[in-house]
């Protein structure tokens, strides 16, 4: 990490120096600035390719030489271990020196406070991917008051209830489900495992987001959003602005815009599109699963471009509501599968092909009266349903007794504390009752 944030920071300065000097001509100015561009784009993607992807090549190239009948000691090399969050802090430090060399952000001379950014730790392991020109400002002047101190607190237990109570829990669920061997799964016990893992990602991911978000903001730091209720979208496009939206605006801009967005034509605007889709499913891991979860999105992104999209379009919400979430908890099955092959066969389980049976009664083990009020939780907490309904009874109250607005807006206050401590105070239960605790983005 020491080593990549060195390597962009020095890249930056020399970026910098080809603008602002007066001794260069124009060209040489553009040559100097392009070359540490490169400089740093070749060394960090030359850093995340060894870590992240070297055990996948040699898994390639072993499984060819083996197909061909061939075998020897190049295959008994050790495996790398991959560094965590190295992903994101990757994309952040590549962020800066692109920002530098397109003027959108002046480099930063000072290595303290460059180091910050790289290595500021409540975002560091799982994201949100904060970019260099919306915290410039922050590391060198920021404020922390008790209300930023207050939100952050709030923000960090909404986080940690999310990721505790909830995703947890529904981990358990999937991981037994999707265990069961393909013979013994039933279409209902199938559904119930996607499901659950479809909450389970969602509030895993945006819990840790939420508890990033709220810890900088403890700081003085204020991260964007990075999920706006992504279940609800009407459509892939629509939900790939409301999923990891620091992922997929970084991809937009220093990705597709650059190879020419939708500017070129159709074709090369299917092609961009499929590509960064591609390059979308390699960043979440090194397997054919993930390849092909990014191109099953990217596929249906580029008919949404088209007729098909317009079609969408004018049909009534509940029916695009539907037909992108089941888009997105299809896609699930390969993002949650040991492999292209296990994905396909519980596909199968799910529409009840290969002589799945409809229906078995669901095993105690993995769901009860516990799990069913979290699952049950779950679905109305990734919509804005309880938002809704929260705003709609202080209003309602507010109009009641308008001459004790005080009164109430303590009594608000009161009841929101209690809220926050009651979910702290079962968060901690749960850790402490429980030792499986698995956290999936920290992997990327």
């Amino acid at each position: 990490m020491m080593a990549s944030a060195f390597l962009d920071y020095t890249c930056g300065l020399i970026i910098d120096y080809a603008h602002s000097s007066n001794r260069l001509s124009e060209a040489d100015s553009r040559r100097i600035a392009k070359a540490g561009l490169i400089m740093s784009i070749v060394g960090n993607l030359g850093i995340l390719a060894t870590f992240k992807y070297f055990n996948f090549g040699v898994g390639l190239i072993h499984g060819l030489c083996v197909h061909l009948g061939m075998n020897g000691p190049f295959f008994d090399l050790a495996q790398i271990t991959l560094p965590l969050g190295i992903s994101f802090y990757t994309f952040q430090t590549m962020s800066y020196t692109i920002d530098v060399y397109r003027r959108i952000a002046k480099a930063n001379k000072n290595f303290v406070d460059y180091s910050c950014f790289v290595t500021m730790y409540p975002q560091l392991v799982a994201g949100p991917i904060v970019r260099y020109k919306d915290v410039a400002e922050q590391l060198r002047n920021r404020t922390v008051t008790v209300e930023g101190f207050s939100f952050g607190v709030e923000r960090f237990t909404i986080g940690l209830g999310k990721k505790v109570i909830i995703a947890n829990t529904m981990a358990t669920v999937a991981d037994k489900i999707f265990a069961i061997p393909q013979s013994a799964l039933a279409v209902n016990t199938a559904w119930l495992g996607i499901i659950s893992y479809t909450l389970q990602i969602y509030f895993d991911f945006s819990g840790y987001s939420d508890m990033a978000i709220g810890l900088g903001r403890m700081f003085g730091f204020e991260f964007l959003e990075n999920f706006n209720y992504p279940y609800i979208a009407q459509s892939v496009r629509d939900f790939w602005r409301r999923w990891h939206i620091s992922l997929s605006t970084w991809f937009r801009d220093y990705l597709y815009i650059p190879l020419g967005g939708n500017r070129l034509g159709q074709a090369r605007t299917y092609f961009n599109l499929g590509f960064v889709f591609f390059l979308v499913g390699l960043w979440h891991g090194a397997a054919g699963r993930f390849i092909f979860w990014g191109l099953y999105h990217g596929l249906f992104l580029i008919l949404e471009r088209g007729r098909f999209g317009r079609i969408l379009d004018k049909l009534w919400m509940p029916v695009k509501c539907s037909y992108t979430l089941g888009v997105v908890i299809i896609g699930w099955v390969f993002f949650r599968s040991d492999s292209l092959v296990h994905a396909f066969h519980f596909l199968q389980m799910m529409f009840g092909f290969q002589g799945a049976k409809i229906y078995t009664p669901f095993d105690p083990t993995y769901i009860n009266k516990e799990t069913f009020l979290i699952l049950s939780a779950g679905i109305i907490g990734c919509t804005p349903i309880g938002g809704m309904l929260k705003m709609s009874c202080l209003n309602s109250l507010e109009a009641a007794v308008c001459s004790f607005s005080r009164p109430l807006e303590i009594f608000t206050e009161l009841l929101s504390t209690a809220y926050l401590i009651a979910i702290f105070i079962f968060s901690a239960m749960f850790l402490a009752n429980g030792t499986y605790n698995p956290f999936i983005y920290f992997r990327f």
